[in-house]
């Protein structure tokens, strides 16, 4: 992780929780006191440092994460080295579209925009209290869990018929009650107002699903 700010910190700190060897790179000596004790190896040093970044295992890493604040350049000047260097993944935080694309053709393999993903995601769930949660998988599909519409309350998955009817499919149901998904049901299956559904689809199709009332 180089870039130890609040959003590397909290990424880093998760990853250790989650059984990843973390090792974490700020200029800052007292960003990485505050988590030292959680990650694998904390250094003090320039991220953008070819000589620093020489000695850190950058190529036996699954991958590189770059959060280096607002500051273009550096974040850039890191990003060449880091695949110079033989890292596998290199994800960076963007600071602006522009800088994103910068990114890409120097060969950043993800560029990702907290605020803006936190933002879409609060707005989703204030617009659509029924989207429990949701995940894009690709430019055109997404997974999605669904609260069950009133329409639907008391019918079976075949009477449903959302594969034909709206085109998603449904990987799993859930109740309210246990908190357990039954993964896979057949159609026999019956959903209930207490039910969420786990469905996979295009982005149109879960929208469609999404507005059923």
């Amino acid at each position: 992780m180089l870039g130890m700010g609040s959003f590397g910190s909290a990424l880093a700190t998760r990853l250790a929780h989650n059984g990843c060897r973390v090792i974490g790179v700020d200029q800052k000596k007292d960003r990485l006191e505050m988590v030292r004790n959680q990650i694998f190896e904390a250094v003090v040093g320039d991220s953008t440092d070819r000589d620093l970044l020489e000695n850190l295992p950058i190529a036996d890493a699954y991958a590189v994460v770059i959060s280096l604040g607002e500051n273009i350049t550096r974040s850039l000047l890191a990003t060449l080295h880091v695949k110079e260097l033989g890292a596998r993944q290199v994800i960076v935080k963007g600071v602006t579209k522009e800088h994103g694309k910068i990114l890409e053709h120097i060969g950043a393999d993800q560029v990702i925009f907290p605020e803006e993903e936190v933002a879409r995601q609060m707005a989703d769930k204030m617009t659509w209290p029924n989207v429990l949660d949701y995940l894009p998988i690709g430019p055109d599909y997404s997974v999605a869990e669904v609260a069950t519409p009133d329409s639907l309350s008391g019918k079976t998955l075949a009477e449903a018929n959302l594969r034909n009817r709206i085109g998603v499919h449904v990987m799993g149901i859930k109740s309210a009650l246990d908190d357990r998904w039954e993964m896979f049901p057949d159609g026999k299956t019956r959903l209930l107002e207490d039910h969420a559904m786990l469905v996979v689809g295009r982005d149109d199709e879960i929208a469609a699903l999404r507005d059923l009332k």
